[in-house]
């Protein structure tokens, strides 16, 4: 399989019930202190767009032009780090989804998965949402659908934003066999999964119950949707999809032909996808920048403010 998996989300729904969030202390003000206007929380509003068949479940934050976020293997559109989306959803109105048959999507369509019909379901529900061209934001697997999605429908694309993720074929730099079986699990451990995403320090780890800790919370107050759940046959399915993926050279060779603004970014200590394949992409894709954060497969979210300036300042 493809070292830009991950397999967290069944890991994160049993951790929901388990993680002790760190509870926020309310700050009692004076009587004569002067009462600010806050402005009104956030509200995750689920919503549904028919697509071919696929019934995709979506929502949205923020205003300003569109940035599509495709997330990774086996997770939901739940599990976008929901400190990251506060900062990218200052000037950007955020796209965030589920593939068929993940959360709460649903598909009527059976057999095999590709990426190559990911891209497409994603390109036509950005149709479905009135959206004519977005920026895109891909990572892990959903780096395979982004850059199948910049390939193949190119019109619909701006600029496009990879993380963590490799250029398929034998460009692909994958992991050692033991992160690889964890990426590749349906079911990992708690312990497993924080191993795979962040850094193997104590801080490093600290940091990922931190995330856990905030999707907890952030799931309580509905900032995200309460969208944990993806069946196994469907993680099955697109770790299937990721074996074509290695054996073909072609998405790297159509690489060379993208002229769209491209950003690559990886963890320095990434050991699911080695910082070699965002190197690699970057050869590959004439003009490409390339920028390399501290921490492993989740170094977006544990380096979230740099890595959303980086973004920001990408995407302007």
């Amino acid at each position: 399989m493809s070292a830009a998996s991950h397999r967290s989300r069944t890991a994160l729904v049993e951790m929901r019930g388990r993680v002790v969030a760190i509870g926020a202390v309310a700050a009692v003000t004076g009587a004569c202190a002067p009462t600010a206007v806050a402005a009104a929380p956030f509200h995750a509003e689920v919503q549904h767009a028919e697509v071919r068949g696929e019934r995709i479940a979506w929502y949205e934050r923020g205003s300003g032009p569109p940035l599509l976020m495709a997330i990774g293997t086996g997770s939901t559109m739940s599990e976008w780090d929901p400190a990251l989306l506060a900062l990218l959803a200052r000037d950007r109105r955020l796209i965030m989804f589920d593939y068929p048959g993940v959360g709460r999507s649903s598909s009527r369509r059976g057999g095999r998965t590709s990426f190559a019909g990911m891209a497409d379901t994603t390109a036509r529900l950005l149709r479905v949402l009135g959206v004519a061209r977005a920026d895109v934001l891909g990572w892990s697997m959903g780096g395979f659908v982004a850059q199948q999605l910049a390939i193949r429908h190119p019109r619909s694309v701006r600029r496009l934003v990879l993380a963590g993720t490799n250029p398929g074929g034998d460009r692909a730099v994958l992991g050692p066999p033991a992160d690889q079986r964890i990426d590749s699990d349906p079911d990992p451990s708690d312990a497993d999964v924080l191993r795979v995403l962040y850094p193997r320090t104590r801080a490093g780890q600290a940091e990922g119950r931190a995330f856990l800790a905030r999707l907890e919370r952030a799931s309580d107050r509905g900032t995200i949707p309460d969208d944990f759940r993806v069946p196994a046959t469907t993680v099955r399915r697109q770790v299937a999809a990721e074996h074509p993926w290695l054996r073909s050279n072609a998405n790297a060779r159509a690489l060379r032909r993208l002229r769209l603004p491209l950003l690559v970014t990886g963890g320095r200590e990434d050991t699911v996808t080695p910082p070699a394949n965002a190197r690699r992409i970057a050869r590959l894709v004439p003009h490409a920048r390339l920028a390399l954060l501290p921490g492993a497969h989740a170094f977006l979210f544990g380096e979230r403010v740099r890595f959303a300036r980086l973004v920001q300042r990408f995407l302007r």
